[in-house]
């Protein structure tokens, strides 16, 4: 199941949504596997259909090309 269309046309960038109402836009990107804000390149991973929009994690990825973006994985790491 990918993220549904009327979630993504309303996520906006945690780090930009407060600059106004048209910031912090999302594209999807990777085959639906990560969201990267138009405004500030920070990238947020989709991790079993869930974005995971903290601004920490978008700040780890803002300097990688989206090319080069891993797989998300899960959303809880397995154990062991």
């Amino acid at each position: 199941m990918a993220v549904d269309q009327e979630l993504l046309e309303i996520l906006r960038c945690p780090a930009c949504v407060r600059d106004g109402p048209d910031a912090g836009m999302l594209d999807l990107v990777r085959d639906g596997t990560w969201l990267v804000c138009r405004d500030c390149d920070r990238k947020y991973p989709i991790r079993e259909d869930i974005p995971v929009m903290l601004i920490e994690e978008g700040d780890k990825w803002r300097g990688t090309p989206v090319d080069s973006l891993p797989d998300p994985g899960p959303l809880v790491p397995e154990e062991g």
